[in-house]
């Protein structure tokens, strides 16, 4: 019997509905894993292949043969729009089989959350901090909600492995496990896995299962991919009197930029009229600098505003507005947006994503490529690199465009190697356990030291942990009041620890910044950080506004919109750069070798950029003395996050303040003292 043959009668109808013509590779291979095995099966292939289809395909037939009597699947997705935008797809699967799909995450209404609570079926999507306080609030509800849960899937795993939020999702699912009695198979997804061998035993952690991981033979695909560079504060780009030789722009424009348009927004602007694109930055602030600039631009030309913003600082009406729009197909609108439009939503007849300076990531870049080429269309990508004009005395590493040599390097390790960042499963993760530590006594209540050690260090995410590192964590729990003992001779959450969990923001294992929600009338706008006093401005939704009232006690800021232009602020968050970046970076210097995506611009700030650092030895060492005491170290971000901390503590070695912002993607500098 084929894998086609062996979906439920509905799921066949689904696929005649949508004309396909046949299953994908991905489709056959989670099948034949799905319904033959009781593995739990890691499914690795490129954006659009029908990933999600493919898991759930078999286990809606499977359901449809016997129901689960409680949640069956759980979908757990890294971002609120991913979920949206699943749940949409699969309320239409399992329509006609009665199987119900819940999501559940902030911006949910609690009468769809009740009604799960009260029958308690089907599918539910969630995200990991959305979970987190389910145990944590929901916890004599757990057993009922999913005694027969049979599956867990995590969506874009990758994006959960490089940090404490997927041991946190892995510990998450160990304690429902645990408490719920349920043993459900685990299944993963995602299009860019560094090392699958690696990826599938973090899937497999605390279970008794091995991860099948499908070898699915991919086709080769074209890109449409351009990088272009601009000065910032130069309107002529003609940078070089010799023209230089480049790609040509793969498409003409649409539209003429306003006169004195900044080059690199005049390019993005003149190309996007009449089209569907995204426009991808690096964070929140220039998000909100890119949108108004280029709304500031359509009211300069009389034109209607077809700018979209989307990013997690603002309210959900704003997020779904735009994803709204970029799904329907007879609407030509351009959203800029972060990292939340990266993962997983289909955006439909997407036609080009822009990307402005380079992504921290090559899983980044292919993320964002991936939204693109959907529908039979090519991926395509258009790179806009900006940076200021260096000065005439400017030091040496401001004379190098460190964005395009990243860019370059991102790419280049990808084409060359199809190398993808690893995941990081070799670290000892202390503040998780700080965390799960203070929620399982929270969910727990009293428990004995004995207890409390069994329930979290037998999660296997901490399995680096030695006893004796747990006790000193406890004992330092104790003096500060965050965990108390009682006169048995338990332990009980204490009244700072009480504080902490008490807040929302202790579901999410990093650190937030205190956030503020704007107010326009009736109009939640989303949230910012360090309000500035009545009479001042802010920047949020693409729109200046100024500041009526702030409510310190609410944390809640009233505004007025206005028109104008000021830089926007929502905390730190700064991105890593791989090591090995920074040395393809080194080795773009070092070559002598063209990039066929290069347009002229950028073909011509390269060459002074190879000239520079040939004539300063900048390609050769990964340690440059820039004169006197100050020199330039190439590494990624966490050898120099650890080198910044150690020698400033114990050699009295200041980083220059003023070149902080290079700390990631470029050499850092040090001045010895």
């Amino acid at each position: 019997m084929s894998i086609f043959e062996r979906y439920a009668p509905f799921i066949q109808d689904f696929i005649y509905r949508n004309n396909w013509e046949s299953l994908r590779a991905i489709q056959t291979a989670a099948g034949d894993a799905i319904f033959n095995t009781d593995d739990n099966v890691l499914l690795t292939a490129s954006t659009a292949s029908g990933k999600t289809e493919a898991a759930f395909f078999p286990i809606l037939t499977l359901f449809s043969e016997d129901m689960p009597r409680s949640v069956g699947a759980i979908y757990i997705g890294p971002l609120k729009a991913l979920i949206n935008d699943q749940f949409s797809r699969l309320n239409e699967l399992c329509e006609e089989a009665d199987i119900p799909v819940w999501h559940w995450h902030g911006d949910v209404a609690q009468s769809h959350k009740n009604k799960m609570l009260k029958n308690p079926s089907g599918i539910l999507q969630i995200t990991p901090e959305s979970l987190e306080a389910m145990l944590l609030r929901k916890h004599a509800l757990v057993p009922k909600l999913f005694s027969d849960l049979r599956f867990i899937v995590i969506d874009e795993i990758h994006s959960l492995m490089r940090g404490d939020r997927g041991g946190q999702t892995i510990c998450l699912i160990e304690r429902l496990c645990r408490m719920s009695g349920a043993d459900p198979r685990r299944i993963g997804l995602s299009a860019t896995i560094g090392d699958p061998e690696a990826a599938g035993d973090f899937l497999s952690y605390g279970t008794n299962r091995r991860t099948y991981i499908p070898k699915i033979e991919s086709k080769g695909v074209k890109w449409r991919l351009s990088m272009e560079h601009f000065y910032i504060s130069q309107q002529d780009q003609s940078e070089n009197k010799d023209e230089q030789p480049g790609l040509p722009v793969l498409e003409e424009r649409t539209d003429i930029a306003p006169e004195n348009a900044d080059a690199g927004m005049g390019y993005i602007f003149e190309h996007t009229r009449g089209k569907k694109c995204l426009i991808f930055v690096n964070s929140r602030e220039e998000c909100e600098a890119v949108t108004t600039t280029l709304r500031s631009y359509c009211e300069s030309k009389h034109e209607p505003d077809r700018f979209l913003i989307h990013h997690g600082n603002l309210s959900a009406a704003y997020r779904e507005t735009a994803e709204e729009a970029m799904k329907d197909d007879d609407v030509y609108m351009t959203t800029c947006t972060t990292a939340t439009l990266e993962l997983g939503i289909d955006i439909g007849k997407l036609e080009r994503a822009f990307q402005i300076d380079a992504p921290f990531t090559v899983s980044s870049f292919l993320q964002r490529m991936g939204r693109t080429g959907r529908r039979d269309l090519p991926p395509e990508m258009w790179f806009v690199i900006r940076e200021e004009l260096p000065e005439p005395r400017s030091m040496l590493p401001e004379t190098i465009p460190w964005k395009l040599l990243q860019a370059i390097a991102l790419i280049q390790v990808y084409i060359e190697e199809r190398w993808v960042e690893p995941p990081k499963l070799d670290r000892l993760p202390y503040s998780l356990l700080y965390h799960q530590t203070m929620s399982t006594l929270a969910s727990c209540g009293e428990l004995t030291p004995a207890e409390l050690a069994s329930k979290v260090l037998g999660l296997k995410y901490f399995h680096r942990i030695s006893q004796e590192d747990y006790r000193s964590l406890l004992r330092h729990l104790l003096e500060t009041d965050h965990i108390q003992r009682t006169d048995e001779g338990g332990l009980i959450v204490g009244i700072t620890g009480e504080r902490i969990i008490n807040s929302f923001k202790f579901y999410a294992v990093f650190q937030e910044n205190e956030e503020y929600t704007v107010r326009w009338g009736s109009q939640e706008l989303g949230t910012i950080v360090m309000p500035p006093p009545p009479g001042e401005k802010i920047a949020i939704a693409g729109h200046v506004w100024i500041v009526e009232e702030v409510d310190h006690k609410r944390r809640l800021v009233y505004c007025e919109k206005i028109k104008g232009k000021v830089p926007a602020y929502f905390g730190d968050c700064a991105g890593d750069i791989n090591t090995k970046i920074l040395l393809r970076m080194r080795e773009v210097l070092r070559e002598d070798k063209s990039y066929p995506y290069l347009m002229k611009n950028a073909v011509s700030r390269l060459s002074q950029a190879r000239q520079t650092a040939k004539n300063s030895g900048a390609a050769e060492y990964p340690l440059i003395c820039l004169g006197g005491n100050m020199w330039c170290l190439y590494r990624g971000s966490e050898p120099i996050h650890s080198l910044r901390w150690s020698v400033s503590l114990s050699l009295n070695v200041l980083i220059n303040s003023d070149l902080k912002e290079w700390i990631h993607a470029v050499p850092t500098i040090y001045s010895l003292q």
